[in-house]
């Protein structure tokens, strides 16, 4: 399911399961982004895998949100801090 540009789905679990990938942050907006993938799963597993990353390799990422919005370090490490992100 893709969601809207602001990145919002019509419910929380929908926001949380979308499909997501995490780009390095030179790549992220390249034509061949695509191949620049270096993980692929749920939103939320993404959220999690980068927020558990030393903050050294989590500053060079971003997250791309069923490619229509793309996530960097800071926010991030905020969506891991919501009350509604999953446990």
């Amino acid at each position: 399911m893709n969601t809207t540009i602001r990145a919002e789905a019509p419910d929380r679990a929908s926001f949380w399961t979308d499909h997501a990938t995490v780009l390095r942050r030179e790549a992220a907006d390249g034509v061949f982004h695509g191949f620049a993938t270096l993980h692929s799963g749920s939103f939320a597993d993404m959220v999690r895998l980068v927020a558990r990353m030393p903050e050294s390799e989590r500053a060079n990422l971003v997250i791309e949100k069923s490619g229509d919005r793309q996530y960097n370090p800071a926010e991030i490490a905020a969506l891991r801090t919501r009350g509604d992100f999953p446990a």
